[in-house]
């Protein structure tokens, strides 16, 4: 189980992001104990993680995505 800020660390964004994926239920997560600490499966990261590749893949396919769309992250 991953906490929301070792989430955010792997996918390299801002919290406002993963809390905005929870919310909206793109990436399941569960509250526990009496505090409601967030805690999101591997599996579940996992499986974001390649659907948000195959999403990508399909828009550069469809010419979505332009090369000058892509770029070099400091």
């Amino acid at each position: 189980m991953l906490t929301l800020e070792q989430i955010q660390e792997i996918l390299n964004v801002k919290s406002a992001l993963v809390y905005s994926l929870v919310r909206s239920g793109e990436l399941p997560a569960g509250q526990f104990g009496g505090r409601g600490v967030w805690r999101v499966r591997e599996s579940d990261l996992s499986a974001y993680i390649e659907a948000a590749f195959a999403k990508t893949a399909e828009r550069i396919a469809a010419g979505q995505i332009k090369d000058d769309d892509v770029t070099a992250e400091d």
